[in-house]
């Protein structure tokens, strides 16, 4: 059974506290020197100890605590979908912030270990045939559709700039099959930010999208995020995101 993160009441936390004790990892004689300095990173990151001390599946829920802090749009009652889910982490923030009257839909490409309080779909979210599936298990639309997907990098910056974009196309098609008016869109991007012509449909749909990053967000990791919230609704079709002139 899975663990619950740890709460007593009150504001939610966003971030570690107290003080953290420095690990040192020696060099085992067949690890590489890049699996040490990764464990090592694992061992003497504040955030992986918060959440294994509070409950949570990843340490990326943090990510998704501190964006909400600075915008504010996790509410009881709403209806999200956490795209990419996997191990769980947002969904357990979401099913804590949205309350026994909202709804959480976590899916992946990934079979997500079951949370109590959400559902749990395995989809791939780039085959439109699963906006289908996606928009039945609700039985209606969402106020919430969020993303922490990110494409397995190759290490050719041009080439996994295209494949984060293309993730986020995927996710801001399927959010504007979802979303409700008034309704928010969160999604994983890259440093630069998003890519023009995606941020220009965004910004045709929604009535303020901003990028941030967490400080959960490692410093040397490219990664931030998108926030836009006001759904406008059926003003333009979601196809326009592909690149209809």
């Amino acid at each position: 059974m899975a663990k619950k993160p740890g709460r007593s009441g009150g504001a939610r936390r966003s971030g570690p506290s107290g003080r953290d004790l420095s690990v040192r990892v020696r060099t085992a004689r067949r690890r590489k020197t890049s699996s040490t300095r990764w464990l090592q990173r694992q061992l003497n990151d504040p955030y992986v100890a918060a959440a294994r001390r509070e409950g949570y599946r990843s340490r990326a829920a943090y990510k998704l605590l501190q964006l909400d802090e600075r915008f504010r749009f996790l509410k009881p009652g709403l209806t999200a979908v956490d795209l990419g889910a996997a191990p769980g982490g947002w969904t357990q923030v979401l099913i804590e912030a949205l309350g026994p009257s909202g709804r959480v839909l976590a899916v992946d490409l990934v079979e997500v270990e079951s949370l109590g309080g959400a559902e749990v779909m395995q989809a791939d979210v780039s085959d439109p045939a699963n906006a289908g599936r996606i928009r039945g298990a609700l039985d209606g639309g969402a106020d919430l559709v969020l993303s922490d997907m990110a494409p397995t990098t190759t290490g050719h910056r041009a080439t996994d700039h295209l494949r984060i974009v293309a993730l986020v196309e995927d996710a801001l098609a399927l959010a504007m099959d979802l979303l409700r008016p008034g309704g928010c869109f969160v999604a994983k991007v890259w440093q630069g930010g998003t890519e023009d012509r995606l941020l220009a449909a965004m910004k045709r749909h929604f009535t303020s999208v901003r990028h941030a990053k967490p400080p959960a967000s490692r410093a040397d990791s490219a990664e931030m995020y998108v926030v836009a919230t006001g759904y406008r609704g059926g003003e333009a079709n979601s196809r326009q995101t592909r690149g209809a002139d």
